[in-house]
């Protein structure tokens, strides 16, 4: 049941960042997740520039927990090169109940991140080639997953011999594919239909949207997987937003570490694969290995591995 839909070219951005982050406190108690830094980035810049490089212009964000730090932050969106505007979810009941929030201002398809996910891709635009095809109404980016309790964390995607998604299925006991579902959406307008007729679940007491895609399925929407995602970091916990600095610094090629251009390093401290945001020193005295230091922030004195400074707390993520 292919819709009548826009051409991609006028294709809407959406960023849910509204969650709580109970499991990051204490970072979640002075910002929400999305607005955590990426080496001195807020992790919604990194979403915002994946989006503009696809030719999206008017994107909008999904606010709740803290949201006025989101507003303050990226404002209206001129600085990054995009229009921003934002929906307020004043109750946190699911994704689709997030998505929900927008029918009456997103009126065209549009291209949906989860805002607490680092995402890397090969070739994103695939999921807009793919949207541009008559028969296709929803494209959900996927990655083939090797670990088993990645994939039970996330959603499985089931296809037909057509390619088709015939089936998704949220936190999988026994995963019968290893294709993952990560967060990142292609929708047509017409998937609020659906979003309305979704139930709460049984479990969660929340409106999934995995529920929401399988009555958008179910009621003779094409939605195909595109296999775009090559790493869907998530981040939960403390030691996510350690280690995806560590690996962005790494990928990024800042061989040793990475160090903000106003980040002090005195002498006779010792720095080893860390990363040192703006405005943050490591007095003498201190030695870091794998460590982060939040900006504005210093390091305690003392020999430290895998910890993040923040506001005169150390945080262990040893694992």
């Amino acid at each position: 049941m292919a819709s009548a839909k826009k051409s991609t070219s006028e294709l809407w951005g959406v960023i849910l960042a509204a969650g709580k982050g109970t499991r990051i406190q204490p970072f979640s108690e002075h910002l929400p997740k999305p607005l955590l830094p990426i080496l001195d980035r807020p992790l919604l810049e990194w979403q915002i520039e994946a989006m503009r490089g696809l030719g999206i212009r008017r994107i909008v964000i999904v606010i709740g927990h803290l949201g006025h730090h989101v507003v303050q932050s990226l404002g209206d969106g001129s600085a990054l090169g995009v229009e921003l505007t934002y929906v307020e979810q004043e109750e946190v009941l699911g994704i689709a109940h997030a998505v929900a929030q927008l029918e009456a201002h997103v009126p065209n398809p549009f291209l949906l991140f989860l805002g607490d996910i680092f995402f890397e891709t090969d070739n994103l635009s695939q999921m807009l080639e793919l949207f541009e095809r008559p028969d296709v109404d929803g494209v959900l980016a996927v990655k083939p997953e090797s670990d088993v309790k990645a994939i039970q964390r996330n959603f499985t995607v089931q296809r037909n011999e057509l390619g088709f998604v015939t089936r998704v299925i949220e936190k999988p006991r026994h995963p019968r594919t290893n294709l993952k579902g990560c967060g990142l959406y292609l929708f047509d307008a017409t998937i609020f239909d659906s979003i309305r007729r979704t139930p709460r679940t049984a479990m969660r007491n929340e409106y999934e949207l995995t529920d929401s895609i399988q009555i958008f399925i179910d009621d003779g929407y094409g939605v195909v997987p595109a296999p775009v995602v090559i790493r869907d970091l998530n981040l939960s916990n403390p030691a996510d937003l350690l280690e995806i600095n560590l690996h962005v610094m790494q990928r990024d090629g800042h061989t040793g570490g990475y160090q903000a251009e106003d980040a002090v390093i005195e002498a006779g401290a010792e720095v080893v694969d860390c990363v040192l945001m703006k405005g943050s020193r490591v007095p003498a005295g201190s030695r870091l290995k794998r460590c982060m230091v939040m900006p504005g922030d210093v390091a305690s004195p003392g020999e430290h591995h895998s910890t993040i400074f923040l506001r005169g707390t150390e945080i262990n993520c040893h694992q």
